[in-house]
């Protein structure tokens, strides 16, 4: 198997908002907040209108992306046996990615993202993990692992306890380890051990300008550079309209945007860049044709509502 993804298994619930719904539930715009109270998160939900329902989670769109471009996928999420993880485990199915997860009835619910489009297309994300956020080291098969060329891993799952113990798991099984950085709160929870896992784990790091900056305190772009440059490792930065930028020891490729785009929404354009950029480089591409094969990628997904092409 080309590659196996290990994320939290949500199922993507999207609505249409206008920017004074993110203001008077005290949202900020563009981020990702994670509630923990079922009842919040239902009470959000209550007086809006649902466009679509997908399964969703981060990894688990990149993969996706990969299996579409024709590569053998594979994905390890924790879902509830209740009609949610149901339609996620089929969703998945229907993509051609193979799901080694066997779920039962757990305590908590399957794991729901509410995502906010503003009339912008920026996408707010309120997430309620529900038992995604329970995975744990025995939910995470060594043996798919081993049998994967590279695992592509998400910094939302590096929480403290089970969620952590089942990342270490991963990373000591696998042959080669790509991380996105996923969010900039996320990276700000977690600074010292995001930055030991992109010194000395990662072989692939995505992130986008905030959050890089962010990770190493960078005053300018420049450091940020300098500092992937130092690391020897792939490090795949997208920086909005700027475009996008991979380095890979003194080898630095940056393209632009595509031009001329009817943007509907922006939900999974870093998770579809992801999936290309990777596809690229598991299919003997160099950088710079990765880094364009991702940004098609993202430049299809934004054109349309929701994650999945």
């Amino acid at each position: 198997m080309k590659i196996l993804g290990i994320g939290n298994a949500i199922v993507d619930v999207i609505c249409k908002v206008e920017d004074e719904f993110i203001k008077k539930n005290n949202l900020t715009k563009s981020t990702m907040k994670l509630i923990f109270d079922e009842s919040e998160f239902q009470s959000l939900l209550k007086n809006l209108k649902i466009e679509k329902t997908v399964s969703g989670g981060s990894v688990a769109n990149s993969i996706v992306g990969l299996s579409q471009l024709g590569n053998e996928v594979g994905f390890i999420g924790k879902v509830s046996d209740d009609e949610l993880g149901s339609k996620y485990e089929e969703g998945l199915k229907r993509e051609n990615v193979n799901y080694f997860y066997d779920k039962k009835k757990e305590e908590l619910p399957t794991g729901t993202c509410l995502i906010l489009v503003t009339p912008d297309s920026e996408r707010t994300m309120c997430t309620f993990l529900g038992t995604a956020g329970k995975i744990n080291e025995n939910d995470v098969s060594s043996e798919a692992i081993k049998k994967s060329e590279i695992i592509l891993l998400e910094g939302y799952l590096w929480d403290e306890g089970d969620p952590k113990k089942a990342f270490e798991k991963a990373i000591q099984s696998a042959n080669k380890v790509a991380m996105s950085l996923s969010d900039q709160f996320c990276v700000d929870r977690h600074k010292p051990n995001f930055l030991e896992l992109v010194k000395n784990k990662l072989d692939i790091t995505f992130a986008n300008e905030q959050e890089i900056m962010s990770l190493i305190d960078a005053k300018n772009f420049e450091d940020v550079i300098e500092f992937s440059k130092s690391l020897g490792k792939i490090i795949v930065i997208t920086r909005g309209e700027k475009g996008a930028v991979a380095i890979n020891g003194n080898d630095v490729v940056q393209c632009g945007i595509k031009e001329g785009l009817k943007i509907v929404d922006l939900t999974g354009a870093g998770d579809l860049f992801a999936g290309g950029f990777l596809h690229g480089h598991m299919n003997n591409m160099n950088l710079m044709e990765s880094l364009n094969k991702g940004t098609e990628m993202s430049s299809k997904v934004i054109q349309q509502i929701g994650a999945r092409l």
